[in-house]
């Protein structure tokens, strides 16, 4: 009878630990930055759907509320909602709150037309290209010193809409852009049969991971991250995570 009831205590601390929130809601804010989330969108976006999806496979109802992104930062550190979605961690962001294993992935490639195959190991093969990109952006420190110094030459425009019509009309070789954001700006552009013209090389221009974060100034978030981190981790195993990001890149979230 011991050992039953040892066995018996050993399954009800497990279960305990995989729905220690279940029934629960987390407040989350949010903001504007489609595909990846937007008031919107289906699902608020793919990177919102991600995030639904894994805290429902630890029994946790999520409620997003959407803000300027400043306030939305703002008012998930204060502790006057529970979190925040979709940030890049730092130092300094670390000392307010728990950061999530990776929702999604902040990757810049070089997109082009399939009607011009295209390959590159490192910045030298992209002389003689015309690259484009967008004013203000970042792409990262070998971009930015390569155009620089002359050994790329880039073409700056206000928008990334402006870019992929300059590729369309072959204006420009390459366009440089948030992979996700490309695709839902295409798809968003053009009907099916000129969004199928484009393609994109796999290799990252730059690249950074994007992650729930959940204030410290709320005692239950400390295992609450390790909760959303499991049911995170069962979407991407399962093979739902790949999923999502791919529905996106064929504009399924419009």
């Amino acid at each position: 009878m011991k050992i039953i009831f040892f066995i018996m205590t050993i399954i009800h601390c497990l279960w305990s630990s995989t729905y220690l929130f279940a029934g629960e809601t987390v407040r989350l804010t949010n903001g504007e930055w489609p595909p990846y989330l937007s008031k919107e969108m289906k699902h608020y976006g793919v990177a919102s759907h991600v995030i639904e999806s894994a805290f429902k496979n630890a029994g946790v109802t999520v409620e997003y509320g959407f803000f300027p992104w400043k306030r939305a930062f703002i008012l998930a550190q204060r502790g006057n909602w529970d979190g925040s979605v979709l940030w890049s961690p730092s130092e300094e962001r670390c000392k307010h709150f728990y950061f999530s294993d990776l929702v999604a992935n902040d990757v810049n490639v070089f997109f082009h037309l399939k009607s011009k195959p295209f390959d590159w190991n490192n910045y030298s093969d992209l002389k003689g290209l015309i690259l484009g990109a967008t004013l203000a952006y970042d792409y990262g420190n070998d971009f930015t010193t390569h155009e620089m110094n002359g050994a790329i030459y880039v073409e700056r425009s206000v928008k990334d809409e402006t870019g992929f019509k300059k590729l369309l009309g072959k204006r420009i070789d390459l366009f440089v852009c948030n992979v996700d954001v490309g695709y839902f700006l295409i798809h968003k552009m053009y009907p099916i049969e000129t969004a199928s013209l484009f393609t994109n090389h796999p290799k990252s221009v730059k690249a950074a991971p994007l992650c729930l974060l959940l204030s410290k100034k709320i005692k239950k978030n400390h295992k609450l991250i390790e909760q959303f981190n499991n049911g995170l981790n069962q979407l991407k195993s399962n093979g739902k995570f790949d999923a999502y990001y791919d529905a996106s890149r064929r504009g399924k979230y419009k």
